[in-house]
């Protein structure tokens, strides 16, 4: 297990010492000299007919070699490049000694293409031959993985492009996929095993006695507060650096995977988050990044210097360099234990500076749901007396969260949750740069539904994180709970209330929503929503496509521990 180093410590002390050259060793991987460059593009594959191979496969990451599962041979599996309103049949050949499976993430296919087993789908046999077929329905950016137990994270996924049928809205000279993801070589069963024994195994990151003395944690006085609730302020990704690597297109940052470019080119680059369990922070120091699509779908061009991009959304941003130099992509993980860094270059083997991890974020009261008058620091809050158990008996309050089940998987209910759509993501609200935020994002295009909504929802997402049990309003997927059941057609607001400390990439499938963020019938169009900890997301669904459908947080282990239920349409009558 690597350790989590910082990089400032390393370079003064190797500075110091006559042993600077051996303790250069020691350099995290994307602090270290790189390789001289990866400039191949990804394994491509289109047409009417396809066929895929899931099978086990080793993996080289910055020299170091581990097990994986890829497709066709590779990791990620190859690009599937489709065209808006064509058929497509994909053969996916299942060689694993288990049960397999492809969703194909995003896009709008029958609930028995959707490739989710135990829904509408039996999943795919070993040594058997699944046929998918359906039509493409609609263009942009989007993904494929595994559905079938932790598959994904040993590296079953790939990306899927579709080029619209006529001409693209979006105007570029060349462009590149840019997948990123989190690889370990410890297996993913294991990962889960030791955050069912020990949810804050793999967090190195914890505030010590020597930080506090120094003034560079927390203070000492909320601290102990904090301590009270049995809150840890620095748990911030249930999974971090210490075991992940984290990849870009397959490649770790020593490998240095590079994206060329010709001065003044206009480049799109269209980013995938497919990673098990990690939130990057995504910039290119030195360019300015204007998005121009979220989950496949066409915005207004707004122009950031940083995006924070949850597991399963896409970001597709054009990046107009104008020098004949390199620039470092920093795809740095939410909680700044690690990074995926690639190189944007006039050339194979050019290399550009590596930002600093910055500081490590800590939780705050408003990360609880209780940003109560300006005391997100917890200044002005008496919590003289009060305990766990006081904590919990005002924060588990029933009446707080009608619909609730107050099983031992809800630890806390957020008493005053707050519309986070505005939210530049944890960690980056004082990085001082323009930072992307959901109310950023405006359609290009009117949206096909713009009826009021005729009901609205509350789920709320629940959670121990002392247990590592997750949940939507305190019921697991395994508790066999009836479906959340919709009527064809009907339009109803969903508002997704976070009760956990964490970020929760929310996903639904075989349907887009839009997100309430005040831009009326350009309201931006998405599949995945990223609930910031102790927030609210509020999207409205048109729920036209009957049958049954996964609904579940993407982070998969927290999928794997419960986080999932069946959304079920009907048309009226109970007709399917």
């Amino acid at each position: 297990m690597r350790p989590i180093l910082n990089r400032r410590r390393l370079l003064v002390g190797a500075g110091s010492s006559s042993a600077g050259m051996v303790a250069a060793g020691w350099f995290p991987a994307w602090a270290q000299p790189v390789s001289a460059g990866i400039a191949a593009p990804l394994p491509t594959v289109s047409g009417s007919d396809i066929t895929l191979k899931i099978a086990r496969q080793s993996l080289v990451v910055d020299g170091q070699r581990s097990d994986a599962i890829g497709i066709n041979g590779t990791v990620p599996g190859p690009l599937v490049r489709l065209r808006e309103g064509q058929n497509v049949r994909l053969r996916v050949t299942n060689d694993l000694t288990e049960d397999s499976s492809i969703h194909w993430h995003g896009l709008l296919v029958p609930p028995a293409m959707d490739g989710v087993p135990g829904i509408s789908f039996p999943g795919i046999k070993p040594g058997s031959t699944f046929i998918y077929e359906f039509a493409i329905k609609q263009s942009g950016t989007y993904w494929y993985h595994s559905h079938s137990g932790l598959q994904e994270q040993a590296g079953h996924y790939g990306p899927i492009v579709i080029d619209p049928a006529g001409a693209d809205p979006v105007k570029s000279d060349r462009e590149h996929v840019v997948v990123l993801s989190d690889h370990s070589p410890m297996s993913p069963d294991a990962i889960f095993r030791k955050l069912k024994q020990q949810p804050g195994y793999f967090n190195y990151q914890r505030q010590t006695l020597a930080g506090l003395m120094a003034g560079k944690d927390q203070p000492l006085k909320d601290r102990a507060k904090w301590a009270d609730m049995r809150m840890d302020p620095t748990d911030i990704a249930d999974v971090t650096g210490s075991t992940y690597t984290y990849l870009v297109n397959g490649h770790g940052p020593h490998d240095n995977w590079t994206a060329l470019f010709s001065p003044g080119q206009r480049v799109r680059l269209r980013v995938i988050n497919a990673s098990s369990m990690t939130t990057f922070n995504v910039r290119i120091p030195g360019l300015p990044l204007t998005v121009v699509q979220a989950d496949g779908q066409n915005v207004r061009p707004t122009t950031v210097d940083e995006f924070q991009i949850g597991v399963a959304e896409t970001y597709d941003v054009i990046v107009n360099p104008r020098d004949n130099r390199a620039y470092t992509l920093v795809g740095e993980s939410v909680d700044r234990s690690g990074m995926a860094r690639a190189t944007l270059a006039p050339r194979a083997g050019m290399t550009a500076d590596v930002p600093p991890l910055r500081p490590r974020p800590l939780a705050t009261m408003t990360d609880m749901g209780m940003n109560m008058s300006g005391m997100d620091s917890m200044q002005g809050m008496d919590h003289t007396g009060m305990k766990h158990g006081d904590m919990n008996m005002d924060m588990r309050n029933p009446k707080n969260a009608p619909g609730v089940a107050m099983t031992p998987g809800v630890q806390t209910i957020s008493p005053m949750p707050e519309d986070r759509m505005g939210s530049p993501g944890q960690g980056l609200g004082d990085v001082g740069h323009r930072v992307l935020n959901y109310r950023d994002l405006v359609a290009l295009d009117r949206n096909p539904d713009v009826r009021a909504p005729s009901r609205s929802l509350d789920i709320h997402l629940t959670g121990n994180m002392e247990r590592f049990m997750w949940s939507f309003d305190g019921v697991k997927m395994s508790d066999k709970m009836q479906p959340i059941p919709f009527l064809k057609g009907e339009r109803v607001r969903v508002n997704l209330v976070n009760d956990t400390m964490m970020g929760h990439p929310i996903h639904l499938h075989g349907h887009f929503f839009e997100l309430v963020t005040g831009h009326g019938d350009h309201a931006p169009r998405k599949h995945t929503v990223l609930v910031q900890p102790g927030g609210k997301a509020t999207f409205d669904l048109t729920a036209d496509a009957v049958g049954d459908w996964a609904f579940h947080c993407h982070l998969l282990y927290h999928m794997h521990a419960g986080m999932m239920r069946v959304v079920s349409i009907r048309a009226p009558g109970g007709a399917r």
